[in-house]
């Protein structure tokens, strides 16, 4: 990597190995960069373009692609959390971290459907096995991808003393379409919360959403932080070489 072309290299011996090796001495550091990220004459914004690379945007902007690690450098973001994904490639990626089936009920859950039970569609006949629970917005997590009817049905449960349960579902989603929080007119993250009553005999169940508050689903929370990274800080153009020539001189010394 272009990076780390200026490291000097040290004889270093990898566990019991005897013999040491010529290795590059990544640890370390030159803070040229630091230095002058914060200051408004040494840099400009700049937008990453759909699918575009680390090295095609260090060609579209200085001409040549080895300059692509000074993005990393001078935006802390992109370094702890990588460059943003394609949408295509984002899809991909929250399907895999959130692989499983959201059923949404407003019911009491509180003592019923407990994580282990098998529920089942009474409509679909589709069934799984819950692995999750998050009482505040009502939501099941069953495992895998199942196909429940998506709104209206009525889903049943035999717990572990034999003793049938049941819920009305009022959506059914992939979990990465499923609600992750709410937010308020101010663009604040609120809990829906269970009624004060949750524990009486005559609790309805699930408070609603109210009119005031958003949905946001796990697939555009990752959707709108994929999207934040586009937005990145680079060195000028005019000031580039003279930039990467006194990193060069600093890593040497």
């Amino acid at each position: 990597m272009q990076y780390f072309s200026e490291f000097q290299t040290l004889l270093y011996s990898f566990g019991d190995e005897v013999d040491p090796v010529v290795f590059q001495d990544i640890s370390r550091y030159a803070d040229v960069v630091d230095q002058i990220k914060d200051n408004l004459l040494f840099y400009n914004f700049h937008t990453i373009q759909e699918g575009f690379r680390p090295d095609q945007v260090s060609l579209q902007l200085y001409g040549t692609p080895l300059y692509y690690w000074t993005f990393y450098i001078l935006n802390d973001d992109l370094r702890e959390q990588g460059w943003p994904l394609t949408r295509p490639e984002l899809e991909a990626y929250t399907k895999k971290i959130f692989p499983n089936t959201v059923i949404h009920t407003r019911d009491k859950i509180t003592d019923k459907f407990k994580v282990g039970q098998v529920v089942t569609g009474n409509f679909s006949g589709a069934s799984g096995t819950i692995i999750r629970r998050n009482l505040n917005f009502g939501q099941i997590v069953v495992k895998g991808s199942v196909s429940f009817t998506s709104t209206g049905e009525q889903i049943q449960s035999v717990n572990s003393n034999g003793v049938t349960e049941n819920i009305t579902a009022i959506s059914s989603a992939p979990e990465y379409q499923s609600t992750s929080h709410y937010i308020n007119e101010s663009g604040q993250q609120v809990d829906l919360g269970i009624d004060s009553d949750a524990t009486s005999p005559t609790f309805q169940g699930l408070l609603a959403p109210g009119a005031q508050l958003t949905e946001r689903t796990f697939e555009e929370v990752y959707l709108n932080v994929n999207e934040s990274l586009r937005s990145i800080k680079i060195i000028k153009p005019s000031l580039i070489g003279t930039l990467i020539s006194s990193y060069k001189k600093a890593m040497r010394e």
